[in-house]
């Protein structure tokens, strides 16, 4: 067992490699598809419900799934997690491109697709974010997440116009089939390629059921302040998000002008922000406390925030969408990693579980209620105000003493 754990241990960089590589192919697929579906639909049916429906359909399953999948996260090899939900995905789209073939391409089929997808991301989110820290030396944590990052930005920027080049030559089936191809190299390279011992939870028999598991889970967190004070924070900031998250499009077409350039460029410039962003946390790796750097992106997000709403000028607007974009990463990636260091590895799973509930449903909690009230007042105002209420939130993140002593590197800690 020794000489496997040293073996693993010097071999951490070739195994994060492969890791990635893999990730990296299924998730270039995955993300052709989703704006393959996108787009279809919109152009089919040119209607906002469907777009809804589809929208719910591939958020929904991942939000009911999330506490479950933490549990088999801890519960089971992690690595053959990730592999199943990979399978699960691209059997789902091989049988959807197979039943579009042969003439059966009803709407709904997307519908129901989109909620396998979203069921394999919710198995999967959690055991990724856990399988990370069993690979990867705690030092190195925050080089890899951030160097994550910025692959999975620039899969964001990439796969809408490879998409799009694609179904304007050749049928939707094709990119289906694309998926599959980009799922089965994945999961070779998982089953194959990469060795890493299972953690100690999984290699035990299972003497609790689902449910105790998951409320141990709860407890976990109940017993320790800074979870509570960590998830308190981020469900107010993912609400307070909403509009910056969801209504700049709606606010550039409604104050800037509708052309279509307009819209690619804000994504465009968030896209190449968030790139930026990763390789330089990935650099610079932080303040030495976490929670400073996560309180300082904060700041800087509530800024950017507060000046989409006020800026008068479309080239400056792009200017604080692409610094939204660095910050994004600054502020992900330290939270991340604070999770993975001081977490007890038979729990990251369920940890990972219950961040992937309020990372799924707040967003969507603060449309419900900023979206209304955008149709009522200037989608400005609403930017104003939130900015200066995440402005406020970061100053008492950074004031928060739990926190603060939490986001310590571990040999600081009391």
């Amino acid at each position: 067992m020794n000489v496997e754990t040293n073996d693993y241990k010097e071999n951490w960089f070739k195994n994060i490699i492969l890791f990635l590589t893999s990730q990296t192919i299924s998730l270039f697929g995955s993300s052709l598809v989703q704006y393959a579906i996108m787009w279809y639909i919109t152009l089919t049916t040119k209607s906002g419900l469907m777009m809804m429906l589809y929208i719910i359909c591939g958020f929904i399953p991942t939000f009911i799934l999330s506490p479950v999948a933490g549990v088999w996260a801890d519960r089971y090899n992690r690595k053959m997690l990730i592999v199943l939900a990979d399978a699960l995905i691209a059997v789902a789209t091989l049988i959807l491109a197979i039943l579009f073939l042969m003439g059966f391409d009803s709407i709904w089929l997307l519908f129901v697709m989109a909620a396998v997808r979203a069921f394999g991301t919710g198995i999967q989110t959690p055991a990724v974010g856990a399988i990370l820290p069993q690979i990867v030396p705690k030092d190195k944590l925050t080089k890899v997440n951030g160097v994550n990052g910025s692959i999975q930005a620039i899969i964001m920027f990439v796969s809408p116009m490879v998409s799009a080049a694609l179904l304007a030559l050749a049928s939707i089936e094709f990119i289906f089939f694309i998926d599959v191809i980009t799922a089965t190299i994945a999961i070779v390279t998982l089953l194959v390629f990469l060795k890493i011992p299972t953690h100690k939870k999984a290699t035990e028999k299972q003497t609790t059921s689902y449910l105790s598991d998951f409320k141990q889970g709860l407890h976990y967190i109940n017993s320790h302040a800074y979870l509570k004070q960590f998830f308190l924070f981020f469900a107010v900031f993912f609400v307070l998000m909403a509009p910056a998250a969801f209504l700049t499009p709606l606010q550039v077409a409604r104050s800037f002008g509708d052309d279509v350039w307009r819209l690619t460029a804000i994504e465009i410039a968030f896209s190449i922000g968030m790139m930026a962003g990763g390789g330089i946390i990935a650099a610079w790796g932080g303040f030495q406390n976490k929670v400073k750097t996560m309180a300082f992106a904060s700041v800087v997000m509530g800024v950017c925030t507060f000046g989409l709403g006020i800026v008068p000028i479309f080239w400056i607007y792009l200017i604080f969408m692409g610094i939204f974009g660095v910050t994004m990463p600054i502020f992900n990636t330290p939270s991340t990693v604070l999770l993975q260091e001081k977490i007890e590895e038979d729990y990251l799973g369920r940890v990972f579980g219950v961040m992937g509930m309020i990372a799924t449903s707040m967003m969507p909690i603060g449309m419900l209620i900023f979206g209304p009230i955008a149709d009522i007042i200037k989608i400005e105002w609403l930017l104003i105000g939130t900015g200066v209420f995440i402005i406020v939130l970061a100053i008492l993140l950074g004031r928060n003493k739990v926190l603060i002593e939490a986001g310590k590197p571990a040999l600081e800690q009391s």
